[in-house]
This record gives C-alpha cells, structure tokens and sequence, in this order.
C-alpha cells in the first residue's frame, strides 16, 4: 500500500505541476511530451485524477484521524 500511496502522490504532484504551468506560461508539459501520443496524454490525465481520488480517500482527516 505504501507503494501506490508513493505512486499516487507523485502523479498529483506531477499533475499539479502541469496545471501550474499551463495556468502561468500557458505550457502543457503533458501534452508537450506525449503529444503524438493522445491516448496516452488522456491515460496520463486519467490516473492523475484517479490519484488525487485515492489521495483523498486515504488522507487521515478523512478516515478521522485528523483530530
């Protein structure tokens, strides 16, 4: 579990990183990348937000431990 819990952090931080580019520079590192590839930048941004899904379900003010 710790492994995807690992995994899955990344991908948010990777994730937000992007959005924070794209925001400032209007630059999608993403897309720049993987671009001739579209089904892998969907793939990519898919389990970005399948990542912050489980980050969210896993963070402890979820599950009550925050207090």
């Amino acid at each position: 579990m710790k492994d995807l819990q690992k995994f899955t952090f990344w991908l948010m931080v990777i994730g937000a990183l992007n959005w924070g580019l794209v925001g400032l520079l209007d630059l999608n590192l993403v897309e720049m990348l993987l671009g001739t590839w579209p089904v892998l930048v969907q793939v990519v941004y898919i389990l970005v937000g399948l990542s912050a899904v489980v980050e969210a379900v896993n963070h402890p003010s979820m599950r009550g431990k925050g207090k």
